[in-house]
């Protein structure tokens, strides 16, 4: 646990800076064990949600009728295959079925995802738990990560624990990560690259600091500061590439977390006092930065197509060289052909279908996708009509309160200049914003496009939640600390001992106050009544979840209660 080195109590006003690495990296606080500990139960009862009845029902379900065959054709033949029809209900039967048609087709996404969806395939075989196992693999693991990102973000273990319950309790994350689309691929690597991010930022701060620290001249005496080799944003860029493998939307998070972490360099430059903290990052870290997340991210994003790049056949692919290493370089004029046929037919796709939603709508639920619906005959004790559905929606208490939250947050980074809710705000943008465009196209989507927005939806409640309760206190020989914690894109934010996170100072203010005096009266009612209301929200989102569970998940219900869950005729 970080400490803060005190004076004596000093007179009302003065100003004392703390060690340079208590300033840009505190560090965070708790048991170490109980860090992994608490997600790690998260992350079973995620898991154990997620993995429950995954086979069921055994169906092709909506949009797996393209991904569950193409991803058994990248195991068979490399490249994406023609089926004959009614495949689909050929491998319901048997997964052995002769399903190939002649010839390849055309796709409208990378395969990136649908590599995923074939390791499940090759582990379980063509079913519909084989093609459904990566989908609730990597959603289980993403309430790990966002568990670990938010701990990180607000220094609480407490509310790293909550963010990752939110994530498993969540609608929309729940469906989309038992079932065979691609959207929840998107989710993981961008929360991947995310957590990456931030884990570099800390991690480059604290050695910042003990660079200018070991420097005779100190940061005042350096004019850019020293080189810094950002580890993380290697393995920022391969999921940011994957991420754009699975579906192109992943390119405006790479354009966004470029933007954004060149920005945190030169604010912890400038919070560290070096001179011309623009220019240095301008020399030493702008460059390394494109490359780690834009050139591996494409390099990742080519890695993806090696099937259709080594193996003949495929759609537009053309001759074969007999040489291994040349190609990849023949390929790539076909290649680049494909993804302007990919791109005009993304751009002309505008067929009407009766779940096709707005973005503008995606926030508040307006239009969900039914996956699957089912009246079984005799299958309910004592009702006349049963109903089976797999309904594409978000939890209701989670999402509407996370528009209110979302709201708050981007107030908080206007005023406050508190990092952590400029970045957040800031992914939910990016990876909602793009789609107005071709909405006004009338461009056909639907609402799990939305799926990646829901981690940063529940880092935005998470944060709330924090202010809401407070910040914890420290006391250090009697005196009542506000521990250091600069703002905005280049700060850090982070509150003393809990580490809530929530009382911080201005990035660029590098004489933060020491308070000798104690914490004012009724703090800790505060703290007690901001933890119950934000116990009591989270305990309202789990209800709210498993009054919806029956509908999500396809279980047996009686009509009339499948029909009390559809609250808006628009659900239907």
């Amino acid at each position: 646990m970080a400490t803060t080195d005190l004076a004596p109590a000093q007179a009302h006003g003065s100003r004392r800076r703390p060690p340079l690495r208590e300033w840009l990296a505190p560090a965070i606080p708790g048991s170490a064990a109980l860090s992994w500990v608490g997600p790690l139960l998260v992350t079973l009862f995620a898991g154990y949600l997620r993995f429950e009845r995954l086979g069921s029902p055994k169906a092709v379900v909506f949009d797996e009728t393209y991904y569950a065959k193409d991803a058994l054709s990248l195991l068979k033949f490399g490249w994406e295959h023609n089926t004959v029809e009614n495949a689909d209900k050929m491998l319901i039967a048997d997964k052995n079925a002769d399903i190939w048609g002649n010839g390849p087709s055309f796709i409208a996404h990378p395969p990136g995802g649908k590599w995923m969806i074939a390791l499940g395939e090759w582990m379980f075989g063509a079913t519909p738990f084989g093609w459904r196992f990566v989908p609730a693999l990597v959603g289980t693991l993403s309430v790990l990560i966002l568990c670990r990102v938010a701990r990180r973000m607000t220094g609480s273990t407490l509310l790293g624990c909550a963010a990752g319950l939110l994530l498993a309790v969540d609608g929309l994350a729940f469906v989309t990560s038992r079932t065979a689309l691609l959207d929840v691929f998107v989710m993981f690597w961008v929360l991947a690259g995310f957590a990456c991010l931030v884990n570099d930022r800390d991690r480059s701060r604290r050695i910042l600091a003990e660079k200018l620290e070991r420097s005779p001249a100190g940061a005042e005496g350096s004019l850019y500061g020293p080189f810094l080799a950002h580890g993380w944003r290697w393995a920022a860029g391969v999921c940011l590439g994957m991420a754009c493998a699975t579906k192109w939307t992943g390119v405006f998070y790479v354009a966004a977390f470029g933007i954004m972490v060149v920005l945190w360099d030169y604010g912890a430059r400038r919070a560290a006092g070096v001179r011309s903290p623009a220019t240095g990052m301008l020399l030493l870290e702008a460059v390394p930065a494109f490359v780690q997340l834009v050139v591996v991210g494409l390099l990742t994003y080519l890695a993806s197509w090696w099937g259709w790049i080594f193996k003949p056949g495929g759609w537009g692919r053309g001759d074969v060289s007999d040489h291994l290493l040349l190609r990849p370089f023949e390929a790539l004029p076909s290649l680049w052909s494909y993804h302007r046929q990919i791109l005009n037919f993304h751009s002309g796709l505008d067929d009407k279908h009766p779940y096709q939603s707005w973005p503008w709508d995606w926030p508040i639920l307006k239009r969900p996708v039914a996956f699957f619906y089912s009246e079984p005959k005799n299958a309910c004790d004592g009702a006349a009509r049963c109903s089976r559905e797999i309904l594409g929606i978000g939890t209701p208490a989670l999402w509407w309160g996370a528009l209110f939250a979302l709201i708050a947050v981007a107030f908080i980074w206007l005023m406050l200049r508190d990092w952590r809710a400029g970045a957040i705000v800031w992914a939910f943008v990016v990876g909602w914003v793009p789609w107005f465009f071709p909405a006004f196209s009338e461009r056909t989507m639907f609402l799990f496009y939305a799926t990646p927005l829901v981690p940063f939806m529940v880092l935005a409640v998470v944060l709330v939640l924090g202010y809401v309760m407070g910040p914890a206190t420290s006391w250090y020989g009697g005196a009542h600390v506000a521990r250091p914690g600069d703002r905005g894109f280049g700060g850090n934010g982070r509150d003393a001992e809990e580490g809530d996170g929530l009382e911080g100072f201005d990035a660029f203010d590098r004489t933060p106050p020491v308070r000798p005096s104690p914490p004012p009266p009724g703090a800790g009612t505060r703290r007690w009544v901001g933890a119950v209301a934000a116990g009591a929200y989270l305990l309202v989102v789990l209800v709210n979840f498993a009054y919806f569970h029956p509908i999500l998940s396809a279980e047996t219900i009686p009509y009339d209660d499948w029909h009390d869950r559809i609250w808006f005729g628009s659900w239907v």
